[in-house]
């Protein structure tokens, strides 16, 4: 067995580091966190590309005193604690004495701080925990840290950091939880010169909110406060209405330190259960107060996750909190039913332009042929085409007699040019000789070349297609399954997996640019940092299924155009659905993310079980069907259509 020895003190830091420092992220949550506790009300914090490079982070708080500067840069050296008691009633976010020390390890830091009762400030660098200037100098009060070249020292670390937009992401996420849980502080954060946020500092949670995640967020909120047993619960939740894809808009804040709590979301949705869809989530901004000595913040290494002594208390409080604030706002009745109109009623000469294009929306094919454009044109429109056709001859007529009373000059000579003295007829032929070949196809003017012109050109021989059998629908069974006969066989087609399938196989051509649709009302999608970059990232592809997008008003992506097939997708459903897809196939997403996204999407768009369809409809989703042999299982493997033949039917009726 290997010899045990004690690791250095280079090594033991860089590994402590490590388990504090992840990512730019972690080290602007525990600096910013250390400015909250130094009382500042104004905090500031800028990077560039995603904190990697450089990160500053200021604030107008208590400032250190020169003396003890360098001891904050120590392990275990904090201001927050001074006996084992004082684990029991942490009130403040930082306590283990670790931020500095842990970012010192593994960046080249440069601190500068005042206090307001001191003439000079103190400006100290340090670089891979070792000191390398501390001097008095002239700063503002309160702390301005710099750290430039993150894991420097670290290169397998540096190895694995994501894209800088991956990383800005994080450090944007981090920041929003931040100034939500102290809306009385201002928050700003500047991200490669580009101002991300500034939130009022005002103390209405209200306003960090609206300033963080926009009007059309905060617009659907419902105020909550509510105290059961000792435990606080306020803030604000989405209206049922506006549940959202997914829990990313779900924050909670413990004694107003953001924490991932399972129980309380799990609380949250036992509020809402029947009042939203399955696969919808509600969405929070809710601020949990408790004694201190009810709480564990000790168990996770960047005081992510949280422990209670009383789960059922803190459980109870939210899920109450929330049925009150559902009671007090009216909320219980939101998803009544509207009275159904009774189109029959209305009069016939009201246009019912939502309503038929509700019908149409689910045809699967194109349906217009040849002979209902035919028919659409107007009484009027095929009177004037026939009465056009109709005078062509006398037109002709009218030409010829010109023609043929006109005389033509005598040669003229000339300095310049010279007149020709031959007729029309004489310089055609003579053109006709001079271009050989090429003109040949050519017809001049005369009484037997214009006849001939205007004799209908035959029609090109087609190749004879060969014969395919009759398909005739012959009814649905149960809204969703389609009956046809062709030949000597009976055939039964699931029209929504069928239909599912027609989409997904237009959707994997990668061609349905011909398919997109501009929208005359943009929609805005909320989304996390994350998604949005992932939609970004991958626009190009999405575009190719129809897809169109504007990135200008982050964190909303603004969804310009949608495949014409689209038309009935609920976009704030889909867009979130796409881009969870995007964020979990990463940088680079592969088919089969995109094949997932296929199948969500025509799955979605695809005609339903009990959906009301004419028989035209039926009978060009059959014919599709059955004519194209690589239409036999959905995208989800199911099958799609099955055959009865005439024999096997007379055998079951004992006829053979």
């Amino acid at each position: 067995m290997p010899s045990i020895n004690v690791l250095s003190k280079e090594i033991s830091e860089l590994i402590a580091a490590g388990e504090v420092i992840e990512r730019p992220a972690s080290v602007i949550k525990e600096l910013v966190e250390n400015s909250i506790d130094a009382g500042a009300k104004y905090i500031t914090v800028e990077i560039k590309n995603g904190g990697t490079v450089f990160m500053r982070i200021t604030d107008d708080g208590c400032g250190i005193a020169a003396e003890d500067v360098a001891t904050a840069f120590l392990r275990h050296a904090t201001s927050k604690i001074n006996e084992k008691d004082d684990l029991d009633n942490i009130c403040t976010l930082g306590f283990r004495g670790e931020a500095l020390a842990s970012v010192a390890a593994v960046a080249k830091v440069e601190l500068m701080t005042k206090r307001k009762s001191d003439e000079y400030g103190t400006c100290y660098c340090i670089e891979g925990s070792i000191e390398k200037s501390c001097e008095p100098s002239g700063c503002p009060d309160g702390t301005t840290i710099i750290i430039r070249d993150l894991f420097y020292n670290v290169p397998v670390r540096r190895k694995f950091m994501k894209k800088d937009v991956t990383e800005a992401n994080a450090v944007s996420q981090i920041m929003q939880k931040i100034a939500l849980s102290h809306p009385e502080i201002s928050f700003k954060l500047i991200r490669d010169n580009r101002m991300e946020f500034n939130t009022g500092g005002d103390g209405e949670l209200y306003s960090a909110v609206y300033s963080i995640f926009g009007r059309d967020f905060a617009r659907d909120l419902i105020r909550t406060e509510y105290e059961y047993e000792g435990v606080k619960v306020s803030g604000y939740v989405v209206k049922p209405l506006y549940a959202k894809s997914n829990r990313t808009f779900q924050n909670f804040f413990v004694n107003r330190r953001y924490v991932k709590s399972k129980l309380c979301s799990a609380a949250l949705e036992n509020a809402y259960e029947n009042l939203i869809m399955t696969g919808k989530f509600p969405a929070c901004v809710l601020m949990i107060e408790v004694s201190p000595n009810e709480i564990d913040v000790n168990i996770h290494p960047a005081k992510a996750e949280i422990r209670f002594t009383n789960e059922k208390k803190i459980t109870d409080a939210v899920y109450f909190a929330i049925k009150n604030a559902f009671m007090d706002n009216g909320l219980i009745y939101e998803f009544q039913m509207r009275k159904p109109v009774d189109w029959a009623a209305m009069p016939a000469e009201e246009p019912q332009e939502e309503y038929i294009q509700q019908e149409m929306i689910f045809t699967p094919v194109e349906k217009i042929e040849e002979e209902e454009i035919r028919v659409e044109i107007s009484d009027r429109k095929a009177e004037e085409i026939t009465s056009a056709y109709n005078n062509y001859h006398e037109v002709q007529k009218i030409v010829m007699d010109n023609y043929e009373s006109c005389e033509m000059p005598e040669a003229k000579q000339t300095d310049n040019d010279t007149y020709l003295s031959e007729s029309v007829s004489e310089k055609a032929e003579t053109e006709v000789k001079t271009t050989g070949s090429e003109l040949s196809e050519y017809r001049y003017i005369n009484t037997a070349s214009f006849t001939k012109a205007v004799e209908p050109a035959p029609e090109p021989v087609k190749p004879q297609q060969e014969e395919r059998p009759k398909l005739r629908v012959i009814g649905e069974a149960f809204k969703n399954y389609i009956m046809a006969e062709v030949e000597d066989s009976v055939i039964m087609i699931d029209k929504h997996a069928a239909h599912e399938r027609i989409i997904f196989e237009r959707l994997k051509t990668q061609n349905c640019r011909q398919y997109c649709q501009m929208l005359m009302t943009k929609r805005k999608t909320l989304l996390s940092a994350a998604e949005f970059e992932a939609i970004e990232s991958n626009s190009e592809r999405l575009a190719e299924m129809g897809f169109a997008f504007d990135f200008s008003q982050a964190p909303y992506v603004v969804t310009t155009a949608i495949p014409v097939f689209f038309s009935e997708l609920d976009l704030d459903e889909v867009i979130p659905e796409i881009a969870e897809n995007l964020v979990m196939g990463k940088q680079n997403p592969q088919t089969h993310t995109f094949d997932d996204i296929l199948h969500t999407l025509a799955c979605k768009s695809a005609i339903k079980a009990n959906d009301k369809n004419d028989i035209r409809e039926l009978q060009s989703l059959a014919e599709q069907v059955y004519f194209n042999e690589n239409i036999r299982h959905c995208p989800h493997g199911r099958p799609v259509m099955f055959t009865l033949t005439k024999s096997n039917i007379e055998r079951q009726f004992r006829r053979t």
